[in-house]
């Protein structure tokens, strides 16, 4: 609850300091011409947005040959973006939810523990996908800087690694366990200087390695299949574009579809590779700088960045919230092995 306190004031610290650099009467005229419908609009598409994130698990599992229904994943993706957020370990704790929730509904849990991976890694493909268009948009509209170039670099690197480890997984459990633990060990010995005890398991990464290989053991479709979930992630992308065009009609501000995708690309790239969950006051404080190179309005690009993060943020987190409590109601609490 502290974190959360944290993270709700770090927000509301964002939109202070930006509304009060911004000019008070052009707010005024512009929250006069706020359109509520285009608000519920956006709320909806959120809302889709959920189902097609469950069917793009739905895909990745069924690759892996496990079955479950998309209402069921849904709820458990929306709990494990709360997991992320309330404690951010790089997509790890949405991970280990999944797979705890395997064990209990009698999943294969290294299967599961894959797909989540998978996930996230096609994830990250899907928006390279509009990323590079959002870059294109920028450069032909010469406002591509080095802090874009440098966090897109990034991603891409992260997307790599993320690739090879589940590849080297997919070929051999030894070679996968063997890299995991050199890496455990070097990181032990950096953290050593600041506390006694070991940061890292090196027998837990002989473990994840185990599940991992055991996760790809039963593939049942080619890997050509993975096609399929990402497009589900470049869809869900778009609706995602949609939310931000709702925002922008919300107050009658012009917009272009240059503007969109790169707009959206901006915010969704430090989204990823901000150090906060969820890109938590990063996005709020970069995507109204990136709208007004864009050629919007800087106090109106404040207002839409407002609207599009209280939707794509703040109404998954509520949501999010009520899914994680509704996997331990009464009849659904999971095993003491689970736990």
């Amino acid at each position: 609850m502290k974190k959360l306190m944290i993270v709700v004031a770090l927000f509301l610290g964002i939109a202070v300091v930006a509304i009060s650099f911004s000019e008070l009467e052009t707010i005024v005229l512009t929250l006069k011409k706020a359109h509520l419908g285009y608000f519920i609009l956006a709320i909806i598409v959120q809302l889709i947005w959920f189902i097609t994130n469950a069917r793009m698990y739905q895909s990745i599992f069924h690759l892996l040959g496990v079955h479950e229904e998309t209402m069921t994943l849904n709820r458990i993706a929306a709990a494990a973006n709360f997991i992320n957020v309330v404690a951010p370990t790089a997509g790890v704790g949405g991970i280990a939810l999944f797979a705890s929730e395997a064990r209990r509904r009698g999943h294969p849990a290294g299967k599961v523990t894959v797909a989540a991976a998978l996930f996230l890694l096609l994830d990250q493909a899907a928006f390279l996908v509009i990323l590079a268009l959002g870059l294109i948009v920028l450069v032909r509209r010469h406002d591509l800087d080095a802090g874009e170039i440098s966090a897109s670099f990034l991603l891409f690197c992260t997307a790599v690694i993320y690739a090879f480890i589940l590849y080297l997984g997919y070929r051999s459990e030894e070679k996968l366990g063997n890299l995991l633990a050199k890496t455990a060990r070097f990181i032990n010995r950096i953290v050593k200087s600041f506390r006694k005890q070991e940061y890292l398991s090196e027998t837990r990464a002989h473990e994840f390695a185990r599940e991992v290989s055991d996760g790809f053991s039963g593939l049942t479709e080619k890997p050509s299949s993975l096609v399929r979930p990402v497009l589900w992630g470049i869809f869900n992308k778009v609706l995602l574009m949609l939310i931000l065009i709702s925002a922008f009609l919300s107050f009658e501000v012009p917009f272009s579809t240059g503007t969109i995708i790169a707009g959206f690309s901006i915010a969704y790239l430090f989204l990823i590779v901000s150090p906060t969950p969820s890109g938590i006051g990063v996005v709020e404080g970069i995507l109204p700088i990136a709208l007004t190179t864009l050629n919007v309005n800087w106090s109106q690009a404040v207002l839409i960045t407002l609207t599009y993060r209280t939707v794509t943020f703040w109404v998954p987190f509520g949501i999010g919230a009520w899914a994680f409590r509704s996997l331990h109601t009464a009849g659904e609490e999971p095993s003491a092995q689970a736990g």
